[in-house]
């Protein structure tokens, strides 16, 4: 009885150290996402004064470049680590809220096109990825990583695949490495490719949310071209992060039956386990939105904590890349994963520019 008693307080005081642990990382993210916010402002106050039509770079890529700077040269100091680790939950809140600015009517106007292009992409993206890996002669389980990596959620895709199917950690590292380094790159280059085919906000979400892995980069690609882009591309993202379970199930019961996995039990259970949760919190917020449930100024207040909560998370995925680790993993992978970006990205710019003249998104 008295391990029982005194075990309670120590879980608490532990919690909350760990909690105290995290409030300098926090302050960095907050710093660097506000520094961004300061140099789109500082540009466009610039421009005003001088009558110069100056372009209009939004805070988000300021705060990822900052983080990218940081990252690169001095490094994220050992103080700051577990707080920037944080960003990952920053971007589930931002999804959770950012769910108070979508009526349900909103959500359905993603439309069955939209929904059945999401289902192409996964069976588009797992084939070719699958494919692409064996004719380079990548270890098989670091080939499911990088398939479901690329056709489902990025990084927490991976993660959640490389317990199910036991796989080498090594594995696991080298497909995250992979992900993210071309998430970063597609930061760059998706908003200069909508804004060069003239693409509709929603043309321009839907597949920045159909072909970017990690949802923090889809958010902050859709986000680079126009607020309206952003909301469709978490859209699109949340619908395909919907489906981690299955295909993660899936897998699971391939290793398994080869015996190089553990045989799933529940089924049912397996999947509730593996689909990510704030999913339902954004639907919540939706639905009560859609019941007019908020004011007018509690939807505003909503909708201003979504972005301060993007915030810490756009600074969050510059400040987590650093490319001199990602050098160190080895180089077939990485080809293997640009090559099947590559081809995946065209292949839905190309079903997307098609579906938008066709049906008119």
């Amino acid at each position: 009885m008295t391990t029982q008693v005194t075990a309670a307080p120590a879980r608490a005081q532990g919690s909350l150290q760990s909690l105290l642990a995290t409030l300098p990382g926090i302050a960095l993210l907050l710093v660097v996402g506000l520094g961004g916010k300061f140099i789109e402002q500082s540009i466009a106050r610039y421009g005003k004064a001088n009558h110069l039509v100056l372009p209009n770079i939004e805070y988000v890529l300021w705060a990822i470049l900052i983080g990218l700077l940081i990252a690169n040269t001095v490094g994220v100091p050992r103080l700051f680590r577990a707080g920037v680790a944080t960003y990952e939950f920053w971007l589930k809140a931002g999804i959770i809220l950012m769910g108070a600015r979508f009526l349900l009517g909103d959500v359905l106007r993603l439309s069955g096109i939209s929904l059945l292009l999401v289902l192409v992409e996964l069976t588009l993206a797992l084939t070719f990825m699958t494919w692409l890996g064996t004719r380079f002669n990548l270890k098989p389980k670091l080939i499911t990583l990088l398939s479901v990596g690329a056709s489902v959620c990025g990084v927490s895709a991976i993660i959640a695949t490389e317990g199910a199917i036991e796989s080498d950690p090594e594995d696991s590292s080298i497909a995250i490495a992979a992900i993210l380094l071309l998430g970063a790159l597609s930061l760059l280059f998706f908003p200069l490719i909508g804004h060069a085919l003239h693409m509709s906000d929603h043309a321009y979400g839907l597949w920045t949310g159909l072909a970017v892995d990690n949802t923090a980069e889809a958010t902050a690609a859709g986000a680079l071209y126009s607020d309206a882009a952003g909301k469709y591309a978490v859209l699109a993202k949340t619908c395909r992060n919907a489906l981690i379970g299955f295909v993660v199930l899936g897998y699971a019961i391939y290793w398994a039956s080869k015996g190089e996995a553990r045989t799933v039990t529940n089924k049912a259970a397996f999947l509730w386990q593996k689909f990510p949760k704030f999913i339902l919190g954004f639907l919540g917020l939706s639905l009560l939105a859609s019941l007019a449930f908020f004011t007018k100024p509690q939807l505003t207040a909503l909708g201003n904590l979504s972005r301060w909560a993007f915030l810490l998370t756009f600074a969050g995925v510059g400040l987590n890349t650093d490319f001199r680790k990602l050098g160190r993993q080895g180089l077939k992978p990485f080809v293997v994963g640009a090559v099947g970006e590559i081809v995946i990205a065209a292949i839905t710019l190309a079903l997307v520019i098609f579906a938008d003249r066709q049906f008119h998104l």
